[in-house]
């Protein structure tokens, strides 16, 4: 890990939940290089997901150096402490250099008058009409809007910064990329409470590589976006260019740029978001999890025999025990029970039917999105296999990598950073 981290202006997070794709999730940003753009690599993983598997962050760690090494990456990478807070940071503080705060729960959490008082006597030039550069209307912020929005966000915005000083204190100020995540809560952020969350995160000296607010819509976690396409457009240009605008206006890093969360396989979007960020010459940072994970399943049924036998007990295992399962990410799943095939069913299908089932490809009769998400928050149960399952990864190592690497590069990285489709 180098002094003075930036974060450059294409990144994909990548998520590793077993810790063992990261050479093929490398090679995905390879082929980008091939193609001339550089995408680079974020390794993410939260604490719950840790927690879940029984691994620790210096495993991300160690795997990412690894693929680095055998396939001589020489351009920036980085390791994520995904979602952390005040009482989960210090396991992530010896291996990552890149921490996702996430401050969704203090969002409406009432802050003191005082605090919210001086907000708006410092920051006059938060009322009234606001021009911004790439936006055809200025936005229009009443003194009351303000001080609602204030209100509303600057106790999320003080809890970041108690985060981004206690890593400041373990590591130093210039060697780790800041994020701060609104993602998860109920309403999205429009652009004027996004330009005065960025106004208070100036204010506390937060030095933002990325942020990530909430977007309009669902997204799902492993399937497409759920919502009005254009109205996202729309939003995301409005949040780019509020962002921009707030790079000039309170000096915050210039690489500041969107992150979007559970981007993964939101096919929809992705062409818009290309059109925006060219349009800006802006960057982005494109967080995707467990969609890798998905792909070591479609690997391991590609394989046929002890292979498919495996990713279907994984299956039969994931139904039984699907409440428990869902529970925990029921705010990001719309699965439809009665589209879940019973085990009995499954254990009847072919290689080419399962990875037909599972494999996200809108145009083949045989998807199921229901599947899908149900395997996706899943991984519990290939996580209580332990070696079983581990091994059998590394049996059919390249199959999967095959997979895992055609999947990061034709289905995001080429859309998103290189504008075409896959």
């Amino acid at each position: 890990m180098s002094n003075g981290l930036k974060l450059p202006k294409y990144s994909i997070g990548v998520g590793d939940r077993f810790a063992h794709q990261a050479k093929a999730q490398l090679q995905a940003c390879i082929l980008a290089a091939e193609a001339d753009v550089e995408v680079v690599p974020v390794w993410n993983k939260s604490n719950r997901e840790h927690t879940i598997i029984g691994s620790e962050p210096s495993s991300t760690r160690a795997a990412a150096d690894a693929a680095v090494k055998a396939l001589h990456w020489t351009k920036p990478y980085f390791c994520d402490a995904d979602h952390i807070n005040l009482t989960t940071v210090d396991r992530f503080l010896p291996a990552c250099d890149f921490y996702t705060i996430d401050v969704a729960d203090l969002i409406g959490k009432a802050a003191e008058p005082s605090t919210v008082d001086a907000f708006v006597k410092r920051h006059a030039e938060l009322q009234g009409e606001i021009h911004i550069e790439g936006i055809e209307k200025p936005l229009s912020i009443t003194g009351e809007f303000l001080r609602g929005v204030a209100n509303k966000f600057l106790a999320a915005i003080q809890h970041a910064a108690a985060i981004y000083r206690k890593i400041e204190s373990s590591k130093g100020r210039e060697n780790f990329i800041t994020e701060v995540s609104m993602d998860e809560t109920d309403s999205p952020q429009t652009p004027a409470e996004l330009l005065i969350i960025l106004a208070a995160a100036a204010d506390e000296s937060i030095p933002l590589a990325t942020i990530a607010p909430k977007c309009s819509g669902r997204f799902n976690k492993g399937v497409d976006y759920v919502g009005d396409v254009t109205k996202f457009a729309s939003e995301f240009a409005l949040d780019v260019a509020a962002i921009a605008h707030a790079v000039k206006q309170y000096g915050l890093p210039r690489e500041l740029k969107l992150s979007v969360h559970s981007g993964s396989d939101k096919f929809s979007i992705y062409p818009p978001i290309h059109e925006t960020i060219t349009r800006f010459n802006a960057g982005v940072h494109l967080k995707t999890a467990g969609t890798t994970w998905l792909e070591e399943l479609i690997g391991l049924a590609e394989a046929d025999g002890d292979g498919l036998a495996l990713a279907q007990d994984i299956y039969a295992q994931a139904y039984q025990h699907r409440e428990e399962l869902c529970a925990p990410y029921a705010s990001v799943i719309d699965i439809e029970p009665a589209k879940l095939p019973p085990p009995q069913e499954i254990e009847r299908w072919d290689s080419e039917r399962f990875t037909a089932t599972l494999r996200h490809d809108p145009s083949n009769a045989l998807y199921n999105s229901s599947v899908r998400q149900l395997l996706h928050v899943g991984f519990k149960v290939a996580a209580k296999m332990g070696s079983t399952y581990l091994d059998m990864l590394e049996a059919n190592e390249a199959i999967i990598a095959r997979n895992v690497t055609e999947n990061l590069f034709k289905r995001h990285i080429v859309p998103v950073f290189l504008g075409k489709s896959s």
